[in-house]
């Protein structure tokens, strides 16, 4: 099987995993409706599974560096299944918020060795769009998995959303089991040293980057749903379409943003990307209640924000390419800490402020990546400069 294959099987894995993660936004209102609990506090499930990929996933990586690459994606694919098998089960909150955790643990090793992968197996010059290919599964998770999560359900439950993963799970692990080669691992690089990295300033201005950039996207598409129902008032019916198209317009944001990498290079595609996201959530908090205009605004918030992911990863690696894994598991948990903070602060924002003005706050998060996106490609000039000296 050629490498570009392989990488759209793991971007296959990719999809479940991002299907697992975002379907619980998709489907915040109903899980609160059924826990007896309000919408910010059902949102804090988001901070829990966020902060447990955010520690675990270092940690497993650093534990596992020596492991086989195809074995570990395999035992780790069969944690996220049997995690979300005790989801279907449970029936508790507390018990619920353990699996969730289960899950996240899971889903971190799984995304950091399918991108790990995908970078190794890629022809020259072709690793950024690698990266977003795999990085299209997760995107494809919000056109596909979201909308037809809620569609599950309305129809049978909430909880038969993630026996569905659980059982397309296991298929996918006969697929990945029989196409993807086997990969020796990364040299060990123990805990102290990976953290070691983020000594170096590059490093620790570019995961800001990630931080500020997906803090801000979380913070709002957390309570997405609830938005659309609440300030925008979009119709019950029309929410899994609008959650759909979301997740169009990021699949192809995802593939321009590789593409943009490739071609303009990294510092002009975060820059536009994210821009675009700030023009977008301004317009969203504007928009009143044209199911035209909402729509149009989705679709131009979810381009622009995830045509930065691919370029943010490969910007990452490309700082430090003697540890593409260390660097891509950091960005992993910066990823997901983002993410918790950012549905944190979210709810925080929705009991004490209101729902309507989180557009805001999720502009200054954005703002603050971009600046962040200048201060790193100064550093790295003066550091060419200093290089060329020597």
């Amino acid at each position: 099987m050629k490498s570009t294959w392989k990488v759209y099987v793991l971007a296959l894995i990719s999809f479940l995993v991002g299907t697992s993660n975002y379907i619980v936004s998709g489907i915040l209102d109903r899980i609160a409706e059924t826990l007896g609990t309000n919408v910010a506090a059902a949102g804090q499930l988001i901070t829990v599974y966020s902060l447990a990929y955010a520690v675990g996933t270092p940690i497993l990586m650093a534990l596992t560096a020596k492991m086989d690459r195809l074995k570990l994606l395999l035992y780790s694919l069969g944690l996220f299944i049997a995690a979300n098998l005790l989801t279907f089960i449970m029936s508790d909150f507390g018990f619920f918020i353990t699996a969730r955790i289960i899950t996240a643990l899971g889903a971190g090793v799984v995304t950091v060795n399918a991108l790990s992968i995908a970078a190794k197996i890629a022809p020259p010059g072709k690793q950024a769009s690698a990266i977003a290919n795999v990085t299209m599964g997760i995107t494809a998770s919000l056109i596909i998995g979201v909308p037809l999560g809620r569609m599950i359900a309305s129809a049978f439950g909430w909880k038969a959303v993630f026996l569905a993963i659980a059982i397309v799970a296991g298929l996918a692990m006969l697929v990945i089991a029989g196409v993807i080669p086997r990969m020796q691992g990364d040299k060990p690089i123990p805990l102290i040293k990976q953290f070691a990295l983020l000594k170096k300033r590059q490093v620790l201005v570019a995961l800001a980057i990630t931080f500020f950039w997906l803090g801000g996207y979380s913070l709002v598409y957390t309570y997405l749903s609830p938005f659309l129902l609440e300030v925008t008032h979009l119709h019950e019916s029309l929410i899994s379409a609008a959650l759909f198209v979301f997740g169009v317009a990021s699949l192809i944001g995802s593939k321009v943003g590789g593409y943009s990498a490739d071609k303009h290079g990294i510092k002009y595609t975060l820059v536009s990307g994210m821009v675009l996201h700030v023009i977008s959530l301004i317009l969203l908090s504007l928009v009143g209640q044209s199911v035209i205009a909402v729509f149009a605004i989705l679709i131009l918030w979810s381009f622009a924000a995830w045509s930065s992911a691919p370029a943010q990863q490969f910007n990452l690696v490309s700082l430090v390419p003697e540890s593409t894994g260390v660097m891509l598991s950091l960005n992993s948990s910066m990823m997901q800490l983002a993410m918790a903070v950012g549905a944190g602060i979210g709810g925080l924002i929705v009991n004490r402020v209101s729902l309507a003005s989180i557009t805001w706050f999720g502009v200054l998060g954005v703002l603050i990546a971009i600046i962040a996106v200048f201060v790193l490609s100064r550093m790295a000039s003066r550091h060419s400069v200093v290089q060329s000296v020597e």
